[in-house]
């Protein structure tokens, strides 16, 4: 897979280093030419000089036959513009980017440009949630601009899903269980897998879909 990432930070460099580890072809556009200089000698993947948020500097970087664009610098503005131009001016497939200020977390919708957004104080703050909280629905990241969300539930021992299967439960159309993790294993859920207390039950929802979801699993 071809992947672009905008930034030369610690971010973009630590996600440049582990795609390039999964073997992927990289290429990192950073603005600054002394970073790029020093990060190349410190990472072998393809590195280049240039502004991101320019449409020449983009071509320069081959976006026309990439798959993945991330963009990952600390500037909430330049990854609006950076996912803007790669979807309408190169059609990336996929777009990524970086939310540096949770409060501009609404704008990192499918109109720039964005495909995923990944906002670093609120991942860490569902981290936190699902870690202390039983029967309690929470948020761990949004897709298709804040439209789909993937969120997950540890079941209470009076959760009203407890020992049913999930093809009892009505789950709605736009609501899909993708994932139980059950005492440290993954279980793949079918129709007729029994929820049990205690399952963290991860759920891939539509916003319309997300509060029928928690009378499923958490109850009224």
């Amino acid at each position: 897979m071809k992947v672009a990432i905008a930034g030369a930070g610690s971010v973009g460099t630590a996600i440049a280093r582990d795609l390039h580890a999964n073997g992927h072809d990289v290429l990192v556009l950073e603005l600054d030419p002394e970073l790029v200089e020093r990060r190349r000698s410190e990472l072998e993947v393809t590195w280049l000089a240039g502004d991101a948020c320019e449409v020449a500097s983009l071509d320069a970087a081959g976006l026309a036959t990439t798959d993945v664009v991330v963009a990952a610098t600390g500037d909430d503005e330049d990854n609006l513009v950076i996912s803007l131009l790669a979807k309408q001016e190169f059609a990336v497939p996929r777009v990524v980017a970086r939310v540096n200020n949770a409060k501009n977390q609404w704008l990192f919708n499918q109109s720039w440009g964005v495909d995923v957004s990944v906002s670093t104080p609120q991942l860490l703050t569902a981290l936190v949630e699902e870690a202390v909280s039983v029967g309690s629905l929470v948020r761990l990241l949004q897709f298709q601009g804040g439209s789909a969300h993937l969120v997950e539930v540890t079941l209470a021992a009076n959760s009203p899903a407890a020992d049913r299967a999930i093809v009892e439960l009505g789950i709605p159309r736009d609501a899909t269980v993708v994932a139980i993790v059950r005492d440290d294993r993954l279980v793949v859920p079918r129709g007729d897998t029994v929820l049990q207390s205690g399952d963290e039950v991860l759920v891939l929802v539509t916003g319309d879909a997300e509060a029928a979801v928690q009378i499923l699993l958490v109850g009224p």
